[in-house]
């Protein structure tokens, strides 16, 4: 496990709910803007769990009322780093299936 502040989990439990959340995201064909929009808010991740209030409005619309997954996911810095690295590799994937 890696330290990532006060938002840690299990490396398993953040794979987990990196594919679930990117799979999310696919589905609604937002794979390159929400990639886009993680390497954009690079300069406010240090804000941590104030930042979820900002992006909640986001993520309800996106995910419904279940947003608890990817709130984790956003909290954490390296589920953002593996959530980016995921969206990318769906990205090349769906490419070649066009």
């Amino acid at each position: 496990m890696t330290a990532s502040g006060p938002f840690e989990m299990p490396d398993d439990q953040r794979e987990d709910l990196v594919e679930e959340v990117a799979r999310e995201i696919q589905v609604r064909g937002l794979t390159t803007s929400a990639v886009h929009f993680l390497h954009a808010s690079r300069p406010y991740r240090p804000l941590g769990a104030n930042a979820m209030l900002f992006f909640d409005p986001v993520l309800r619309s996106l995910f419904g009322g279940d947003v608890a997954g990817a709130s984790a996911i956003l909290a954490d810095e390296d589920g953002i780093e593996q959530l980016i690295e995921r969206l990318e590799e769906l990205d090349e994937e769906t490419a070649w299936d066009a």
